[in-house]
C-alpha cells in the first residue's frame, strides 16, 4: 500500500470515528429527561377516547396545515431559523422589567403578573396560579439557538410562593421547561394539563395524583369556587421527534365572579366564537397569542389584527397581549407585535389594551390603571 493509500485510509478511519462518536454523544444527549416523553398507559386509554384524536394524532377542528405558502423539510426551516439574520428581531438593549415580590402579594388581592413570553401568575379568589413558567434563558432544544431576550429573566422557582394550580397549554419548548418544572414541584398542590402532557410531569417526578388531564371543552372544579374550563386551540404539539402525541389548548377561569382567559399558542378560527357560544363571552382578561406570527404559519398564531378580533369575540374588557417579549421565534421585529397591537386597539374603547412590564401587576377590575408603550422608550 503505497504512502497516499495510507493516509487516505487513516483519514477515512478518523472521519469515521469522529462521525461515531458525535451520534452517540447525540444518542446519550437525547436520553434527558427534556426531550420527547410518548405518552404511555393510562395516558393512551384517554387519549384513544378522545374524538380529537384521529390516525395516530391529535388534529385540529380545523385542517390546519403547518405551513403555508412553499412546502419546506423541518431542517430545512431549521437551518433557516439558525441561520437568518437577527438584525431588528431583538432589542439592541435589555428590556426594562418590574420586580414585584411575588410572594409578598396579598392573596387576597386579584391581579395577573405577566412574567415574560406565555408565562402568567395569576390570583385569582384566594388561589394562586401559574401558566406556562418559562424560567430558563433557553427555550429550544440547543442552548443558544433560542436565547431570551437581555433583561427579561427576572424570575426563577424559588421567586414564586405556593402554587394552587399550574396550568400548561402544550409541550412546545417556550411553553413547558423541564428544569422550571421540575424546580416548582415541591411547591406546586395541583396540575391540570391537555391530554398526554402528564406523561411529561410524571417521567419529570410529578406524583400521578397531582395531575388531571383533560380534553377540550371540559369544565373542571379545581378549588372551592374555581372552575377551569379547558379548550380548544389552533396550534400543533410536539418537542423533538414526535408530533400532536400530546394536546394543546387555551384556559378560561372563573372564580369570586371574575372570568379571565388565556389562548395559549393559537391561530384564528371558529373556534373563538365557539367558546363565546358554548362558556359564554364576557371576560375582565383575554390574554391572546400575538407575537411569532409568519405568512408561512398563518394556521398555528395570530397577528396582532387577529388577536385583537378574537378578544373581541369573547368579550374582553381588558386585553393582554402575549406569546412575545422574551424569545425570537419569528422573522418579525421584536417590538412590532406591541406596535401592531396599539394600532388596532387605538380608539377602541370596549376593549381596553394592557401592556404591563415584565413583573408589573395587572389589578383585575381596575379600569384606571394605565400602561406604558415601555417598548418605544430607550432602554
Amino acid at each position: 500500500m503505497n504512502a497516499q493509500l495510507r493516509m487516505f485510509w487513516r483519514a477515512a478511519v478518523a472521519v469515521f470515528a469522529l462521525g461515531a462518536v458525535a451520534v452517540a454523544a447525540a444518542a446519550v444527549y437525547l436520553q434527558q429527561p427534556q426531550f420527547d416523553a410518548p405518552p404511555d398507559g393510562a395516558h393512551v386509554a384517554a387519549i384513544a377516547l378522545s374524538p380529537n384524536y384521529a390516525d395516530g394524532e391529535f388534529r385540529n377542528e380545523l385542517p390546519s396545515p403547518l405551513y403555508t405558502g412553499p412546502q419546506q423539510s423541518r431542517i430545512e426551516s431549521l437551518w433557516r431559523f439558525l441561520t437568518a439574520d437577527d438584525a431588528g428581531l431583538r432589542p439592541d438593549a435589555p428590556i426594562p422589567t418590574v420586580q414585584t415580590d411575588l410572594q409578598a402579594l396579598d392573596r387576597a388581592q386579584d391581579i395577573v403578573v405577566w412574567l415574560g413570553h406565555s408565562s402568567f401568575f395569576v390570583q385569582l379568589a384566594g388561589q394562586r396560579i401559574l401558566i406556562d413558567p418559562v424560567f430558563s434563558i433557553d427555550a429550544a432544544p440547543i442552548p443558544w439557538v433560542n436565547r431570551a431576550f437581555d433583561g427579561t429573566s427576572v424570575y426563577q422557582a424559588n421567586d414564586l410562593p405556593e402554587i394552587d394550580l399550574l396550568l400548561i397549554t402544550h409541550d412546545h419548548w417556550d411553553h413547558l421547561d423541564h428544569p422550571s418544572i421540575a424546580a416548582l414541584e415541591p411547591k406546586v398542590r395541583h396540575v391540570i394539563v391537555p391530554l398526554g402532557v402528564g406523561s411529561y410531569f410524571e417521567q419529570w417526578g410529578y406524583a400521578r395524583a397531582k395531575l388531571r388531564e383533560a380534553d377540550w371543552y371540559t369544565a373542571l372544579q379545581a378549588a372551592p369556587g374555581l372552575t377551569v374550563h379547558v379548550l380548544p386551540a389552533r396550534h400543533f404539539s410536539g418537542r423533538l421527534l414526535e408530533r400532536n402525541q400530546t394536546l394543546w389548548a387555551a384556559y378560561a377561569l372563573e372564580a369570586g365572579g371574575r372570568r379571565l382567559f388565556f389562548s395559549g399558542d393559537t391561530g384564528f378560527g371558529p373556534h373563538f366564537e365557539q367558546i363565546a357560544q358554548r362558556i359564554g363571552a364576557g371576560f375582565d382578561l383575554v390574554v391572546t397569542d400575538n407575537g411569532q406570527y409568519n405568512e408561512r404559519w398563518a394556521h398555528v398564531h395570530m397577528t396582532p389584527e387577529e388577536a385583537f378580533r378574537a378578544a373581541q369575540i369573547l368579550g374582553a374588557k381588558a386585553w393582554l397581549p402575549a406569546h412575545v417579549g422574551r424569545f425570537r421565534l419569528a422573522r418579525h421585529g421584536w417590538s412590532e407585535p406591541f406596535e401592531r397591537a396599539a394600532a388596532v386597539s387605538a380608539g377602541q374603547t370596549a376593549v381596553r389594551l394592557s401592556t404591563p412590564l415584565i413583573g408589573e401587576p395587572l389589578r383585575l377590575g381596575d379600569s384606571g390603571q394605565v400602561f406604558a408603550a415601555w417598548w418605544r422608550a430607550p432602554h
